[in-house]
């Protein structure tokens, strides 16, 4: 990511009364107590609640990473830090107020799946399938999870789920196999990525 990446004012989020909604959000658990059934109540403070515990789990996590000292944070950039965090990121995506585009946040992810090289063959934008390249490797977790033994596969998919919701299939393809197309290659950190075409196989002696 190039440094001092800012956030498009134009996806600000619309202003919000936090003591209008909370009245809002107990006029529905109200009506929802009038018709009877308690279990529709109780499942919907279990819901109101859930979404409290992730927003105020996203808040704290903000709030601890703004909190870095300075010497500690990416120089020039003061979201660095945000983005590079699976919570946040996925609050960002959720509201359509991540900066970076999908190819990058895509990169993100990848970059975060420590134990496994994978380099980005293609992405169906009608299907939302990535496929993937893969070099092989150990177990190892994205997003931020060890996950000892895990698969190439399954590592990307924790880690697409957080940075890039858009992939909602992933394939892996081993490394070596003929007739591979262009892959766009991941390199040590989003936006140091370069499209290469891999090389032909070699001809077969006579």
């Amino acid at each position: 990511m190039s440094a001092g990446t800012t956030i498009d004012a134009t996806k600000a989020a619309p202003a919000v009364d936090a003591v209008r909604t909370g009245q809002r959000i107990e006029d529905v658990l109200d009506r929802l107590a009038t018709t009877g059934d308690p279990a529709a109540r109780a499942a919907a403070e279990e819901l109101v609640q859930a979404l409290m515990d992730f927003y105020g789990a996203g808040l704290a996590r903000m709030l601890h990473l703004l909190s870095t000292p300075v010497g500690r944070r990416t120089p020039g950039d003061p979201l660095a830090g945000l983005l590079d965090d699976e919570l946040v990121a996925s609050l960002l995506v959720l509201h359509d107020l991540h900066p970076e585009d999908r190819t990058t946040r895509i990169a993100r992810a990848l970059d975060s799946v420590r134990d496994h090289e994978l380099d980005v063959v293609d992405f169906d934008e009608e299907t939302g399938t990535l496929r993937l390249r893969s070099a092989g490797g150990g177990g190892g977790g994205g997003c931020g999870c060890a996950a000892s033994g895990t698969t190439a596969q399954q590592a990307a998919e924790d880690a697409l789920a957080c940075f890039a919701p858009e992939v909602t299939a992933v394939e892996v393809q081993a490394a070596g196999r003929s007739g591979e197309p262009t892959l766009l290659q991941i390199g040590s950190g989003p936006g140091t990525r370069a499209a290469t075409t891999a090389a032909p196989a070699p001809a077969k002696a006579p």
